[in-house]
């Protein structure tokens, strides 16, 4: 997919799913109890100036605020800034690729389930070189999928299946580089770009929980948007009756997401 054609798309699909990532992931708990956004804002120590890329509707903004920092965010979707700024955050909309900002804005960068998903990921990575200041952290929170059976497993059991049988203008081209699911490939993103090798571990997140909130956190991945209703619908019957199965002797279904924190440092003054 091109970056125009992935634009285009994302715009779409945020405007049609406001707030999406934080409702599926705002609630979701580590071993010892903190979300997948407030293990990204405990990587930043230090108060200071920081960007949040691919901000959504500001709810990591948020919890960067209260921790005194000075948060900025900056996004593609007119939809999810309007959402930040009734939060008060201070937002700005613009591209990955061109950010709208000077050079050396910024003492930390965050991002939170998005730069997996970026095309032209070299340029986004010399743009956030450009934009930190010398010795600016950058730490990334990054899809590692879904654990060894669960919810999501049956879930992308059932996905595989249902698009094996459409019509290929309703499949979702893959999204990304592959590069950002290991480390080795993140660091040959960003070391060339000015950023010293990252310091990298993974989190499971737990979802668990009743069906119909189960089937909302799986159901929001980007692959549904372009199929058509009649998939959408036997997708989502296929899911909540086989679903039951798996529930646990509390009732819930079970449901862990491992998520990938990497964090590193600009080493020169870039551009």
């Amino acid at each position: 997919m091109t970056r125009s054609a992935q634009e285009t798309f994302f715009r779409a699909f945020h405007a049609s799913h406001p707030a999406v990532t934080s409702r599926a992931f705002g609630d979701g708990r580590s071993a010892d109890g903190r979300s997948s956004y407030e293990l990204l804002r405990d990587e930043i120590a230090s108060p200071g100036r920081v960007l949040d890329l691919a901000c959504g509707d500001g709810f990591l903004l948020e919890l960067l605020a209260a921790a005194g920092h000075q948060a900025i965010g900056v996004d593609l979707s007119r939809v999810d800034l309007t959402l930040a700024r009734q939060r008060s955050a201070t937002v700005a909309e613009g591209l990955a690729q061109q950010l709208p900002f000077a050079d050396h804005s910024f003492d930390s960068c965050v991002s939170h389930m998005a730069f997996m998903l970026m095309t032209d990921i070299d340029e986004v990575a010399a743009e956030l070189a450009r934009v930190l200041r010398p010795g600016g952290q950058l730490s990334l929170v990054l899809s590692g999928g879904a654990a060894e059976g669960g919810a999501r497993a049956l879930f992308g059991k059932l996905l595989r299946e249902i698009l094996a049988d459409v019509p290929a203008e309703q499949r979702l081209p893959p999204l990304g580089d592959k590069r950002t699911s290991t480390q080795a490939g993140l660091d040959d993103i960003l070391v060339p770009a000015g950023f010293a090798p990252v310091q990298w571990r993974t989190e499971k997140i737990d979802f668990s929980g009743p069906l119909n909130q189960v089937w909302e956190f799986v159901s929001t991945v980007y692959n549904l948007f372009p199929l058509g209703e009649p998939a959408c619908q036997a997708l989502e019957t296929a899911f909540l009756s086989q679903a039951p199965a798996l529930a646990r002797p509390d009732g819930l279904i079970p449901l862990d997401f491992a998520v990938h924190l990497a964090s590193t440092r600009t080493v020169h003054k870039g551009r």
